[in-house]
């Protein structure tokens, strides 16, 4: 019988029950100097520390974070983890940018060592910016899926991968099939989905690069495996909607063409969503489907400016994407910044407390995986991350500025980044941890 393995942490804990542009007050709860107490890797107990303190066993040692913030995992629902090696690239708008950069890029992970190689980068950056579940683009290789996995497993991360089905219009390097496509998706699925805290997601990369007959392969893989994710691309690029018009003729609309093969649902998750018609956005809501915002990618690409309040008024599931490397940051910290900048631009704006939300239970909610992660409900699994407000010289300056919680969680939203995060608890156990020194700016990793 494995012992049983406790874990406490001391800070000022802030987390969400549900949305706060709709529950207000009520939709999240902030412990000034409190202690999260895990036991074998999920929630046992949040409480103010005057509290829990007497309740806490003999052997418990307290990881104390005096002036910290500690928040659920951030969760990332659209990211590419292939494409670190081509992050930053210059001077593309979408599908130019795929055949310039995004292609060539792929070719390399037909070998899984490389591929491996490339994971552990990845997962590197997720882990130090605060990130602990994310949906998550392989190649159309199998191997980067296994590659992928494999060291998401060694982690015990909670992680969502898929191998891309392409099969037209691409470079044939980079080529599969209506059935090679499904059958290397079953034997993946078979082999990973719902082994320790991985799930498998059928990912066709976007329309243009599938025939009707590998969409609708696709359709067959989510009927057949109830439980696994679709991932895919939507309404990103004005020229990408006015091919996939071409392409799919007889289609009321983009989204009709995932339609018609049956792939939406409540675990159907679309990246970007930015030039989205009424009757689709109404069709998502209707069918629990989810899209992942990614702002960061979307002005980095010029793709446009996402209609966050539109998709929220008609009941859309919503979660925040780094889509790294189109975006040019894994700190979902960064990407609130970038949200609350493409609202200002369309005369709208998103709080700090909307902004967090979405990053945490909002991106749970996503991904059907709210009654798992997201908050510190008793039970959910443990992973969460600790955020130095005083990360910084012009944080720290700003922050006693602060006049309350709303206004530190936009300044930190806004001025935040990797270096903000003092450390990333997986399952209750720290993953990663910047090192404690006399420097109050100290940023050194252990």
């Amino acid at each position: 019988m494995k012992p049983t393995k406790l874990t406490a942490v001391r800070g000022n804990i802030l987390h969400f029950l549900a949305d706060p542009s709709v529950h207000g007050e009520e939709a999240y709860q902030y412990v000034e100097d409190g202690i999260l107490f895990c036991e074998n890797g999920h929630i046992k107990k949040l409480a103010p520390a005057h509290e829990i303190l007497g309740e806490l066993p003999e052997d418990v040692e307290i990881e104390h974070y005096p002036g910290h913030l500690i928040v659920p995992g951030f969760i990332d629902t659209h990211v590419h983890y292939p494409q670190i090696g081509m992050i930053a690239a210059y001077g593309e708008q979408l599908l130019e940018w795929l055949e310039t950069y995004t292609f060539p890029t792929e070719r390399r992970f037909s070998d899984q060592v490389y591929a491996e190689q490339v994971a552990e980068v990845f997962l590197n950056e997720l882990v130090s910016c605060g990130t602990t579940t994310a949906l998550v683009f392989g190649t159309v290789h199998p191997q980067s899926v296994d590659a992928f996995f494999n060291k998401a497993e060694a982690r015990n991360l909670r992680m969502i991968c898929g191998k891309v089905l392409m099969d037209r219009n691409c470079p044939d390097y980079l080529r599969d099939s209506a059935e090679s496509g499904y059958r290397e998706s079953r034997d993946l699925i078979k082999r990973w989905h719902g082994k320790d805290r991985l799930q498998y997601a059928i990912t066709p990369r976007f329309a243009p690069t599938s025939t009707p007959e590998q969409l609708g392969r696709a359709g067959d893989l989510l009927r057949e495996n109830p439980g696994v994710y679709m991932h895919t691309h939507l309404s990103e690029n004005k020229n990408e909607i006015a091919w996939v018009q071409e392409l799919y003729p007889d289609s009321k609309n983009y989204l009709d063409v995932y339609d018609k093969y049956n792939l939406l649902g409540s675990r159907s998750v679309f990246a970007h969503g930015v030039h989205l018609c009424d009757d689709a956005c109404q069709r998502l809501a209707d069918t629990q489907s989810a899209i992942a915002h990614c702002p960061s990618s979307n002005l980095f690409l010029g793709s446009g400016l996402f209609p966050l309040q539109k998709l929220k008024e008609l009941g859309v599931k919503m979660g925040f994407g780094t889509d790294v490397g189109a975006g040019t940051s894994f700190s979902m910290l960064q990407t609130m910044s970038d949200a609350y900048k493409i609202q200002q631009l369309q005369g709208s704006t998103l709080s700090a407390m909307q902004a967090f939300y979405r990053a945490t239970l909002g991106s749970a909610e996503a991904l059907d995986l709210h009654h798992t992660i997201g908050n510190f409900e008793y039970g959910k699994e443990a992973d969460f991350v600790v955020l130095n407000p005083r990360s910084s010289t012009l944080l720290d300056f700003r922050v006693d500025r602060a006049r309350n919680l709303e206004e530190q969680l936009f300044v930190l939203a806004m001025l935040g980044d990797d270096r903000t995060v003092s450390a990333t608890y997986i399952m209750g156990e720290a993953q990663y941890k910047k090192q404690r020194c006399g420097d109050k700016h100290c940023n050194h990793n252990h």
